[in-house]
């Protein structure tokens, strides 16, 4: 079986791996999970990290067909829209973002997001294959961090987004809305019975204690034998207690709220005021003597 040529691209500063993935016979290539660069003090969008990404593409050659998202993530914002616009490439995502967009759409006033998730170009169902040059990507639709996750199988590899971790690290939250720890622990299982050989590429790496450098790539057999949370014998209802004791400790990542309302745009953010300004939504929620009088 063919297999394809993978490059990682670690993003520190919201510990994100954006991955070029081609076809060493066609030069067909996809950038998964791509990162816009974003810096919420003063509001500033930089593309530098997708352009490293994209100047490689260029030096080798590559045609970039899609720009890959295995999810709305909440870290980072997608740099997808650049893609395609370098590149002519589609945006691709699970068909599940309705349910993430009929979530947020109501919190972020969001009435621009298109129907039936058509600010994407394509929303891929369980099961769905598609080319890459001559080899073919295969669609795990793997809920639980999001309703919307899916996980990209290429040959014997598997882009898994942040349903997995190191095996030192553990898994994904589930607390986000929709999230759901039993849903994340059945895609979990559903990854680890693939054959043990088969290598995971991580979305994110924090560090676990004790381990000095970043990584983002392990195997289906090392995860079943080490992974801390949810290794074998590990059953249901003890990996649900600890993911959900687990989360309630977890503060919110620091760009959750701009990454949410442009990721489930596809990328795009909120259309311009009149003043030719584009501004992100801040809901605020007010505990103890910081609610305001009515």
């Amino acid at each position: 079986m063919s297999q394809p040529s993978i490059r990682g691209f670690f993003d520190e500063a919201t510990f994100t791996v954006t991955y070029l993935v081609s076809d060493p016979a066609t030069k067909k290539a996809a950038v998964i999970d791509p990162v816009l660069d974003y810096e919420p003090g003063g509001g500033v969008a930089d593309s530098r990290s997708i352009d490293a990404v994209l100047a490689v593409a260029r030096d080798e050659g590559l045609t970039v067909e899609w720009a890959l998202e295995t999810h709305a993530h909440a870290d980072h914002l997608s740099a997808a829209p650049v893609v395609k616009a370098a590149t002519g490439a589609s945006v691709g995502i699970g068909e599940r973002i309705t349910t993430v967009q009929d979530i947020f759409r109501p919190v972020f006033l969001a009435e621009d997001i298109a129907p039936q998730g058509r600010d994407f170009d394509r929303l891929f169902k369980d099961g769905e294959r598609f080319p890459l040059g001559e080899l073919e990507v295969e669609v795990l639709y793997t809920p639980g961090h999001t309703p919307a996750c899916v996980s990209y199988k290429i040959g014997d590899n598997v882009f898994v987004g942040d349903t997995l971790f190191m095996p030192d690290y553990g898994t994904a939250r589930a607390d986000f809305p929709g999230g759901d720890a039993r849903a994340l622990y059945r895609s979990i299982r559903r990854l680890l019975d693939l054959p043990p050989q088969t290598r995971l590429f991580m979305c994110h790496d924090y560090k676990a204690p004790g381990r000095s450098v970043y990584l983002w790539e392990t195997t289906v057999g090392e995860e079943r034998k080490n992974n801390v949370q949810i290794r074998e014998g590990v059953s249901e209802e003890e990996f649900v207690a600890l993911r959900q004791s687990r989360d309630k400790a977890l503060v919110a990542p620091r760009l959750l709220l701009p990454s949410i309302q442009v990721n489930i745009r596809a990328g795009r953010f909120p259309p311009p005021g009149p003043d030719g300004l584009r501004r992100l939504l801040v809901p605020v929620k007010f505990r103890g003597a910081a609610a305001p009088a009515e």
